[in-house]
């Protein structure tokens, strides 16, 4: 049973999502403004329009959001729509520009967290680039896929996903005949995710405010992407697999037999090392996570080196260890850091919890932003379309952030002339899981859901 601060605290942030059916009046007119500053940045009328109709689709209740479907949805020919998806030789770049401008005019905050992580969508045959069998975290399991690596900007109040890179695998990288049918650019070789991270936060940097680097225990894995992290000057808490051997330096070292130099702990599992804690070494804190409410975890941060290679320690480093109840069962999540041992528990927690959010993102994303829709094979077909469908789940975002305020009076005629105006009756904006009517197709009040490998040469 929720304890009743809890019960409280979720009934408030329920009535904060509550939106009135006016909140919703004058979307489609809104979608036309706020498509505006991205599609200026296209270099031809046709093209302008183009892509407002595509953003129209992927917004839309289509069950596929490809460039056939949403064809036929505006009854257009479905090859023009393509040849812009796929051939147009447009930069996605700009638009990606604009994005995060707005973002961080925003949603910006010195405390921020930029959040990397590697998300697949399964194909069928081998023609689409980057494909190949690899590991799928959407079936759980190695299965044929492309694999694109995402950058998350998480707030206190929200996230965002805000760039994007395709892993193309080395196997990809050296055919030659593959990369020309498929349009992989002459100066595109195969990197590591670790940097194409890097590269994502090369160009993010200065744009956006943030005061954590943050990823899964893939991106945590290898010491160097940490190492790099930290000469960059960039402060990271980064998820580490709980087969991780660190040395406590904090323990008691072992006696002394009076010869050389002091003992000092032995290295052990990151999970055994939990394990063998007291109770009273862990701190009880509450956080909340938009999603599902308040959230009481359990925290343990130490002084650590950890083992990089057989032989080879690390540099000294934190140790955060966040274990909450899931499922009926106790789920840890172990962590390493270059923040300072003062570090406020409830910071660490804070940003351990923010790492999570770009799964939401994905998922948003993928269900509500036609994400992993595209059925165009080719470089430029999917970075055309990984570039629209972020900035589609831009829209929902503040849409939803709109919503919230509470404010949100009429300051758009609904079926105004533009993009979507030629939608039927009832389309559908979809945000957070819960799927939100056209203001004039809304009969009530509607609830809108807030929401390791070393560098190749």
């Amino acid at each position: 049973m929720m304890e009743p601060r809890f019960q409280q605290c979720k009934d408030q942030w329920l009535a904060d999502c509550q939106v009135p059916p006016t909140a919703f009046r004058g979307a489609i007119h809104r979608l036309e403004t706020f498509a505006q500053p991205f599609v200026a940045a296209l270099p031809s009328p046709e093209s302008q329009q183009h892509s407002r109709t595509y953003l129209s689709g992927l917004l839309s209740d289509l069950e596929h959001k490809n460039a056939e479907a949403i064809a036929y949805r505006h009854d257009l020919d479905r090859q023009t729509l393509q040849h812009f998806l796929g051939t147009s030789p447009w930069d996605h770049r700009p638009p990606m520009d604009e994005l995060n401008r707005q973002v961080a005019a925003a949603l910006g905050r010195p405390d921020a967290v930029l959040v990397f992580d590697p998300s697949a969508f399964p194909k069928k045959g081998e023609a689409s680039v980057g494909v190949q069998r690899q590991w799928c975290g959407r079936l759980g399991k190695v299965e044929n896929c492309q694999v694109g690596v995402y950058l998350d900007y998480v707030t206190e109040d929200e996230h965002v996903l805000v760039d994007f890179r395709l892993d193309l695998p080395e196997e990809w990288a050296n055919d030659r005949p593959r990369r020309k049918r498929c349009g992989v650019p002459k100066e595109i070789r195969s990197r590591t995710r670790h940097e194409l991270a890097l590269e994502m936060l090369e160009v993010r940097d200065a744009l956006l405010p943030h005061g954590w680097i943050s990823g899964d225990d893939e991106m945590g894995r290898p010491a160097w992407f940490r190492q790099e992290l930290a000469a960059r000057n960039e402060r990271y808490l980064l998820a580490v697999p709980s087969n991780t051997s660190i040395r406590d330096l904090e323990a008691e070292p072992p006696r002394s037999g009076g010869h050389g130099r002091p003992p000092k702990p032995p290295f052990v599992g990151v999970r055994a090392w939990c394990d063998a804690l007291p109770a009273t070494a862990w701190t009880r804190l509450t956080i909340r996570d938009g999603a599902k409410g308040p959230l009481a975890v359990e925290i343990v941060a130490r002084r650590v080196e950890s083992k990089v290679e057989r032989r080879v320690v690390g540099v000294e480093e934190l140790l955060v260890v966040v274990r909450c109840e899931e499922g009926g069962k106790g789920k840890y999540d172990y962590h390493l850091s270059n923040a300072a041992a003062t570090t406020p528990l409830s910071e660490v927690a804070r940003v351990a919890n923010a790492e999570h959010r770009i799964e939401e993102c994905l998922k948003r994303g993928k269900s509500e932003a036609g994400l992993g829709d595209s059925q165009v094979r080719n470089w430029l077909g999917w970075h055309h379309h990984q570039a629209l469908s972020l900035i589609a789940s831009w829209f929902l975002v503040e849409e939803a952030r709109r919503g919230k305020k509470g404010g949100a009076g009429v300051d758009g005629a609904p079926g105004a002339s533009g993009v979507g105006a030629d939608l039927p009756q009832g389309q559908w904006l979809r945000y957070g899981g819960a799927e939100q009517p056209r203001a004039d197709a809304v009969a009530g009040a509607e609830r809108v859901g807030a929401a390791g490998d070393r560098p190749k040469a």
